[in-house]
């Protein structure tokens, strides 16, 4: 759902500084809301919420509609992860499929990286595509099948950034 904000009054209410990713107020809205104050606080999740007009709105979707004047199509994806992070450099309007293959890696028990797994003295490079485990192959070394691997998700899901990368 799409909130009712107008974009000229969004505009007259709060200034966005897209090189940090903050909101401030340019008036006073309420006692805790006052001129020249920061917007928003975290929700439970990590993102921030600021309510303006009497809506809740995630500010990186408030941003995104700031800088570019209208809603985003999709989910807005923090490229780096960080859901704090909220600089219009860092956003991008993806569909979901895309932001579930951006989610944050987790490295495997024996070697700490994505995708690369100890087999015996060697390192196996492995990953799953639409459901199914896929074998890339066997390296020397756990930061070559990790390589391996994220060249893999690379080209099976469009939607991928190397957060480790970032």
């Amino acid at each position: 759902m799409k909130p009712t904000l107008a974009h000229a009054r969004l505009l007259e209410l709060v200034s966005y500084d897209p090189d940090t990713g903050v909101f401030t107020n340019r008036i006073s809205r309420a006692k805790r809301a006052l001129a020249g104050a920061v917007c928003g606080a975290p929700n439970k999740l990590g993102y921030i919420d600021i309510r303006i007009e009497g809506l809740r709105v995630l500010a990186h979707r408030l941003a995104w509609f700031y800088v570019y004047g209208e809603w985003p199509r999709h989910e807005i994806d923090h490229i780096d992860g960080d859901p704090t992070n909220n600089r219009i450099a860092n956003l991008r309007d993806v569909p979901h499929a895309h932001n579930q293959q951006n989610v944050k890696l987790r490295g495997s028990a024996t070697t700490g990286l994505p995708g690369a797994y100890r087999v015996g003295s060697r390192f196996k490079a492995m990953i799953s595509v639409g459901g199914k485990t896929r074998h890339i192959g066997y390296f020397d070394t756990a930061e070559a099948a990790h390589a391996a691997y994220v060249a893999a998700k690379r080209a099976a899901h469009p939607g991928f950034v190397d957060r480790m990368a970032v």
